[in-house]
């Protein structure tokens, strides 16, 4: 038998040997250097010494900041966001505006998504990352619910899943996004009785 030594295996190089622990505090640092400077004047030199690493580590992972940023908005959108099955329309909604108001009340969040969107409005690729990532799971979401609501007879045939996204998150992210307000006991239950009764009576909304 053959005591010679077998070739040896080439040493993995590239993305073979990234580390996750580095790739993980980097998509931290972006997070925290859009709430701060936003992504016109992010770059890739501030996001490697935020995370602690060297520029080279950023950029043998995403060739541009854009790239970065859309690589992170898709995976924050791979999570995916819950679906209520509470058994009335109700509750369905008051989960959503539940689960909305914490996303849009974290700190990093109310910075980055309206950054972000004024980004969209100047960047195709932005703009459909964001559509595909936050929009349509949100949508997506609208449908099983206004669906539901159809099949328990609490909504009429037809019912318009994007008029019930417009009606349940639209107000909450203009009060927490845009006006930046806070929100008083008792919000969330009284948006939700209102948003239903609209869905409910179309005609008097």
């Amino acid at each position: 038998m053959s005591t010679e030594p077998g070739p040896r295996r080439r040493t993995p190089a590239g993305a073979a040997v990234l580390r996750e622990d580095v790739t993980d505090a980097i998509r931290g640092a972006v997070f925290e250097e859009l709430a701060a400077v936003g992504f016109a004047r992010m770059s890739m030199e501030g996001i490697a010494r935020r995370a602690g690493v060297g520029k080279t580590a950023v950029y043998r992972r995403w060739k541009s900041k854009l790239h970065l940023v859309l690589d992170l908005v898709a995976a924050v959108a791979e999570q995916g966001m819950p679906i209520p099955d509470t058994g009335s329309l109700y509750e369905d909604v008051r989960a959503v505006l539940q689960l909305a108001s914490y996303a849009l009340r974290h700190p990093v969040a109310s910075q980055v998504i309206p950054d972000l969107l004024v980004e969209a409005a100047r960047n195709p690729e932005i703009a459909d990352t964001i559509k595909a990532a936050l929009l349509d799971p949100q949508q997506g979401v609208a449908a099983v619910v206004v669906r539901a609501a159809v099949a328990r007879g609490e909504l009429p045939e037809g019912s318009d899943p994007d008029r019930a996204l417009d009606l349940i998150v639209g107000p909450l992210y203009w009060r927490l996004v845009v006006v930046r307000g806070g929100l008083p006991k008792g919000y969330l239950d009284d948006l939700a009785a209102s948003t239903v009764a609209a869905l409910k009576h179309p005609d008097s909304a």
